[in-house]
């Protein structure tokens, strides 16, 4: 977010020797005309050849590298353009408001370029609980518990803030960008109690932000499943939604009234990601990363704990893992 080589030995088996009787030569044959001579029995006939073990096929996804030094770290986003991995730390409560989250850049080597390349409190920068991210151009968007934030891509300078506080904001998680530049930010719709327990107040939204920076509810309601990971298939021509309180996998477009369920699979969904054919989609669950390719689930990846909003490199074919627990992340190499 090593390679193990199975080889399989395949024993030949020669071919089996046979006994062969001599009868004896005319001159050694007995010259009573009753005396019989045994013939020999017929040989068993030769062994076949033991059948070649099926080998075992080969792992979906091998780990490549493991970085660590995160402080509560939610999604990974790699941008091709600079060719560089960005990664949200929320360091502490997803849910306070204390200006000390900040976003690292990681080089696809695993090198951690800068560790807090934009930083809360810093800079002229406000970022509380950083979660999901998306960008476009040099242009980088964050969720941040009721505003979405952007910053420069290249420089970390903050460039500007949408607040969606007024339309009741309560958990933002994750960021899609559609082709016309608006934005789709999915609400979760959770808090958190003074010990650390989960609650529902809901509800359970996708806002839009559009170009003009206009606020509106996309879609609301319960079957959204407390919507978490959301990424726009762009050949689908829809987003693709998971739920973190179900087990579906949504589409939808902008104008239906609910998602449609594709896939079924552990719930505890997170970070949700399009890899050519394939939709990747991490869970909470069972710990997994797994591929909805044919809307059936392929486990890809396993023994990840809480495997937060996953990134995708399509240049290397990696799948990116913030151990949202472990403050580190996971580089695995698909296969």
């Amino acid at each position: 977010m090593k390679t193990t080589l199975l080889c399989v030995s395949l024993a030949v088996l020669g071919p089996e020797c046979q006994r062969v009787d001599r009868a004896p030569p005319a001159s050694e044959t007995p010259a009573a005309a009753d005396t019989t001579v045994a013939a020999a029995p017929p040989a068993a006939p030769a062994a076949a050849p033991a059948a070649a073990p099926t080998p075992p096929p080969p792992p979906a996804a091998t780990k490549l590298a493991v970085v660590e030094g995160f402080l509560t770290p939610e999604s990974v986003l790699h941008d091709p353009v600079q060719d560089i991995y960005f990664v949200s730390n929320i360091n502490g409560s997803p849910t306070a408001k204390d200006n000390n989250g900040f976003i690292s850049r990681v080089r696809p080597d695993g090198a951690v370029e800068n560790l807090k390349f934009i930083e809360g409190g810093h800079s002229g920068v406000t970022l509380n609980a950083p979660k999901g991210l998306a960008i476009r151009g040099d242009t980088l968007w964050v969720a941040d518990i009721d505003v979405v934030r952007a910053f420069d891509a290249r420089t970390g300078a903050a460039r500007d803030s949408v607040s969606l506080a007024s339309l009741g904001a309560v958990f933002l998680n994750d960021i899609a960008i559609a082709q016309t530049g608006a934005l789709y930010i999915t609400d979760t719709g959770i808090r958190f109690d003074d010990v650390g327990n989960a609650l529902h107040p809901g509800p359970d939204r996708i806002f839009r932000v559009g170009s003009d920076r206009q606020v509106t509810v996309a879609v609301r309601g319960d079957t959204l499943g407390r919507p978490n990971g959301i990424t726009l298939d762009s050949l689908g021509k829809r987003f693709i939604v998971v739920q973190f309180g179900g087990r579906s996998v949504l589409a939808w477009k902008p104008g239906d009234k609910a998602p449609s369920v594709i896939a079924k699979g552990p719930g505890g969904f997170d970070g949700v990601e399009i890899a050519g054919s394939r939709i990747l989609v991490s869970s909470w669950s069972d710990s997994t990363v797994s591929s909805y390719e044919t809307g059936q689930e392929v486990k890809v990846i396993t023994g990840v704990p809480s495997p937060a909003d996953i990134g995708y490199d399509g240049k290397r074919k990696r799948v990116l893992i913030p151990i949202f627990s472990g403050n580190r992340v996971e580089i695995w190499q698909l296969q």
